[in-house]
């Protein structure tokens, strides 16, 4: 499992305990999200860089699920957040772009890359961003479906590739 954008790497670390055989691999830009994130993790698969880049490149073709938690607020929208979250967090871990999904569209084109046969695309992103995030996906020849939880607010696009047929 690969955890892109991991943060202080809850997910990854929520995955290790859940399946302690998974192999989980954490990466940011942060570092000090980094540093966080190889508290929780073993801290040699925690890697500082950008998105698949910082990866081995043993890992191309193997990773059956990548999770990605990207910043996904446009840039003008970061002012209209709330004080705790505008003020404490980092710009970086907020600033999705003009659109809000810069970084969906870079996950997604690399994807097929990295996801072995069968592999899992899923990306956090809201309601009103999730048809973007499909067309990234989709873009980079992936299959999606949204996922949503109005219970939590949540919304997701799970992807994975093509298979010719």
């Amino acid at each position: 499992m690969l955890d892109l954008c991991c943060g202080s790497g809850a997910i990854g670390a929520a995955v290790a305990a859940a399946v302690p055989d998974a192999a989980v691999w954490a990466v940011d830009i942060d570092p000090r999200a980094v540093a966080y994130a190889r508290r929780n993790l073993p801290s040699q698969r925690v890697v500082l860089g950008d998105l698949y880049d910082a990866l081995p490149s043993s890992l191309r073709g193997s990773v059956d699920v990548v999770v990605v938690n990207a910043p996904y607020v446009p840039t003008a929208a970061i002012a209209t957040m709330p004080p705790e979250a505008r003020d404490h967090e980092p710009h970086v871990a907020l600033d999705g772009g003009a659109d809000g999904v810069d970084l969906h569209r870079r996950v997604a084109a690399g994807a097929d890359e990295w996801l072995a046969p069968g592999g899992t695309l899923l990306v956090e992103t809201s309601r009103h961003q999730a048809g973007l995030t499909v067309a990234a996906c989709e873009g980079a020849g992936l299959s999606t479906t949204v996922v949503r939880d109005d219970g939590v607010d949540a919304t997701a696009v799970r992807a994975s590739l093509v298979t010719p047929g």
